[in-house]
């Protein structure tokens, strides 16, 4: 088998692919100061990209075949990331920590997974809004914090401000 063949070639691309686009997700969070990071993102990304590859290309003798179905993969991309994204969690003194980050691990996965279908336009599309969402509606969020009475202010804090 030739490593640099035309299907492993793709296949490396599709990788690079996923991983770029997690870390610019990850670079978002990093610079918001939240524990994942570029490498966690854009290992969630390539992993989920990864299984994703795997459920597409390393069965091809079974596809069509009763009992096979290798969307049960990627299905399972969905409950790992799931399990993942809880251990980023944590809910301490009336505060809820992480959970902006968990699902943002939760969309990367997504992402990643769209980059393993080979489907790049909705995977860069849906990055693009990732990074909005965390970006200015965070900046929109935290404008309206400020505005609030303190009382209110207060009440939010305690409910997950550090998203």
């Amino acid at each position: 088998m030739d490593i640099f063949s035309a299907e492993n070639l793709e296949i490396f691309y599709q990788l690079l692919v996923a991983v770029a686009l997690g870390a610019a997700i990850g670079a978002e969070r990093r610079l918001a100061q939240k524990t994942a990071g570029m490498r966690t993102f854009a290992l969630v990304s390539m992993g989920a990209a990864l299984f994703t590859i795997i459920s597409v290309v390393a069965f091809p003798e079974y596809i069509g075949k009763p009992g096979f179905d290798p969307s049960r993969i990627a299905s399972q991309n969905v409950v790992g990331i799931g399990f993942l994204g809880a251990g980023l969690i944590v809910f301490t003194e009336s505060k809820v920590r992480g959970l902006t980050t968990a699902a943002g691990l939760w969309v990367a996965a997504a992402i990643g997974m769209c980059v393993g279908y080979k489907l790049y336009a909705i995977a860069i599309f849906a990055t693009f809004l990732t990074l909005l969402i965390f970006l200015l509606l965070w900046l929109f969020e935290d404008r309206l914090l400020s505005r609030m009475p303190l009382r209110l202010h207060e009440e939010h804090n305690g409910e997950d401000k550090e998203d």
